[in-house]
Order: structure tokens, then C-alpha cells, then sequence
């Protein structure tokens, strides 16, 4: 299955860019669910090869997710896949734009459960919504953070980018 948002921001591709890669952010966009970087990089910005495990509230239990970046190019494309957790598959991809007077951001999300049919109904039905629900969350928290001047409070965001 496979999930796509566009977002336009009116901000520097280099500052969406790295909030998008911001472990502190990300745990700001899922307060909500309780979500928390327990193993590798578990703060500032995570970078190619770098994994982080994630440990949250979803679906009414704690689940935990190990993802690695696994391709990067600077400032137009990162890629993060899923190494450990509850999915069959689960790989994002995040493009960069630049225009006029911002950034488009587009998200390529593709996740696959478990359990054959069964998983493939659940997908279809329930997780794509569950998921994008949480995208647009993250992103409206992106947005924020980028186009208020918040992102400089973050740890790892470059103050030479004010």
C-alpha cells in the first residue's frame, strides 16, 4: 500500500529539510501517541546509515519500531526503512522542492502488515488512514516549526540558517 502527501511550506528547503530529520520534532508531531527515541540517535538530526528506535502508543499497546536512513541527498531526498517492528515492510520516502516561496514536501510512504489477505484488508481499510492521519500531523507540526521560526529552538538545527 502506498500512501502520498504533498505539503507546501513557506520556508528554505534546507530548513524543512533538516526538521524532517529532526528526532526532536518528530517527538513533538506524536506527543499524542507517547512516542520516544530509545536507541541510536535519540536527539538532533539523524543522518545517512543512522538508525532510531522508536517506542510508542499505537492501536491501544506499545509497539517499537527500529528505522534506518537508508539513501540521502542533501537537500532534495531522504529515505528511511523500517529494520525491526510490526510491519511486513515500511519504507518512506521524503522529497524536497523548491519554489518560489517555500518548499513542496512530498511524502512516499510504503508499508505492508503482516498476515496475508487479512493484513492487505487492514491496510486498505484501516492502516492507510491510521498512517496518513499521523503524516498530516507531523507535517502541520513541520510546517509550524518552519514557517513560525521555532525550528531554531531544536537541537541540531543550524543557527547559521537563521
Amino acid at each position: 500500500m502506498i500512501l502520498h502527501l504533498t505539503t507546501v511550506i513557506h520556508a528554505s528547503k534546507e530548513i524543512v529539510f533538516d526538521l524532517s530529520r529532526s528526532i526532536d520534532l518528530h517527538k513533538i508531531s506524536t506527543a499524542h501517541t507517547s512516542e520516544e527515541a530509545i536507541a541510536g540517535t535519540t536527539s538532533g538530526l539523524i543522518a545517512l546509515n543512522e538508525t532510531v528506535t522508536w517506542k510508542a502508543r499505537h492501536l491501544f499497546r506499545n509497539r517499537i519500531m527500529t528505522v534506518k536512513i537508508t539513501a540521502c541527498r542533501p537537500y532534495d531526498f531522504f529515505e528511511d526503512e523500517m529494520q525491526s517492528g510490526d510491519f511486513k515492510s515500511f519504507r518512506h520516502e521524503h522529497h524536497f522542492k523548491e519554489m518560489e516561496n517555500g518548499t513542496i514536501m512530498i511524502d512516499l510512504l510504503e508499508f505492508e502488515s503482516p498476515y496475508a489477505t487479512i493484513g492487505k484488508w487492514v491496510d486498505r481499510y484501516f492502516m492507510k488512514r491510521y498512517l496518513e492521519k499521523l503524516l498530516i500531523k507531523r507535517n502541520e507540526t513541520i510546517k509550524q516549526f518552519a514557517e513560525t521560526g521555532q525550528w531554531k529552538k531544536l537541537p541540531g538545527m543550524l543557527p547559521l540558517l537563521a
